[in-house]
């Protein structure tokens, strides 16, 4: 199987991590990296072997079949559609868009480009939310009714266009709400969403008007056939811990459950539930964070083009937009 040829735009700590993971698969030939920090592009062209170049505009000379977009968020919409339109496969940093109408638009042009499109929803990828997604796909929880969801991190992130709502799209629901919905969603094989019910928060207030973005969300969710959601998110929370990630589904049959370990950010196990009884499913070891661009990059190289699953990228961003009451 031939290796594609890659080109990494944005390579800070995530985007020289994904690179990594996909050079250590052999998935991808690393063909040149682009950054608006010079300092950071030449980091990551010795790591990967590769040219540094200054930008997405020579990437796209450089007959790519692939381009891993790892920048701000205000930039993932506007650079995937480039690449797109270049013939070029994208597999993008979280969120694709700000709202829904810019991720919709990017999905349209990857259907018209006939090119591959994911987005690095890196927790799906866990063993722990596969584990509990495959008991109900198997039906091992009867009919799943309701989902409780809750991912609250002490720190906030540390660039200052995270907290401009013009350039990030929302605060701690754009960052990490949307790994949320998307888990639930996915886990539940995409059920369509009934009704939407957000209250957001900054520095302890309701957000209202205010010309910033939330740092406390809670949402309800309806979804088709009678379950119930609950998300919560959080920055700079005193959660005692780095971060509490967690998601419990309950069915008629019993219940699942995944939640990281000591508060890490990476170590995540997971249980089948019954009444006050539960069983281990999984524990860590698991070097999950990788494995998205992985499975991107190794479905390039198979030859895959347009996934109509990405379709249900609109769905999280719809539902998103709901959550902002836009």
């Amino acid at each position: 199987m031939t290796r594609p040829r890659v080109g990494f735009l944005g390579v800070g700590w995530i985007g020289r991590h994904r690179m990594q993971a996909m050079i250590d698969a052999g998935a991808v030939q690393a063909v040149a990296v682009a950054d608006a920090s010079p300092d950071a592009a030449e980091k990551a062209a010795r790591q990967a072997g590769c040219a540094a170049v200054e930008g997405l505009d020579e990437l796209l000379d450089l007959d790519l079949d692939g381009i891993v977009v790892a920048t701000p968020s205000a930039l993932h919409a506007e650079q995937a559609l480039q690449a797109l339109a270049a013939g070029c496969a994208v597999f993008c940093q979280k969120p694709l868009g700000r709202t829904a109408d810019e991720v919709r638009a990017v999905v349209g042009a990857a259907r018209a480009a006939d090119r591959l499109l994911e987005v690095d929803l890196s927790y799906r990828f866990t063993e722990a939310a596969r584990r509990v997604r495959e008991l109900v796909r198997d039906g091992a929880l009867g009919r799943v009714y309701a989902a409780d969801l809750t991912f609250h991190n002490a720190y906030g992130p540390d660039k200052p266009w995270f907290y401009d709502p013009a350039l990030s799209g929302g605060g701690c629901v754009m960052d990490l709400g949307v790994h949320l919905v998307d888990l639930a969603l996915w886990t539940l094989d995409f059920p369509s969403v009934q009704t939407v019910r957000g209250r957001l928060y900054a520095a302890g207030e309701p957000l209202g008007g205010r010309t910033c973005v939330e740092d406390y969300a809670t949402a309800e969710l309806a979804l088709a056939g009678g379950v119930s959601v609950r998300l919560a998110c959080s920055w700079n929370l005193p959660a005692g811990r780095d971060a509490a990630i967690s998601a419990a589904l309950y069915g008629t049959g019993g219940g699942a459950e995944l939640s990281n370990v000591g508060g890490s950010f990476y170590d995540f196990e997971a249980w089948r539930c019954e009444g006050p009884k539960r069983e281990a499913l999984c524990a860590p070891p698991d070097a999950w964070g990788g494995r998205a661009a992985v499975a991107w990059a190794q479905r390039l190289a198979a030859g895959e083009r347009y996934d109509p699953q990405a379709e249900r990228l609109v769905a999280v961003a719809e539902t998103l937009d709901r959550i902002y009451g836009r």
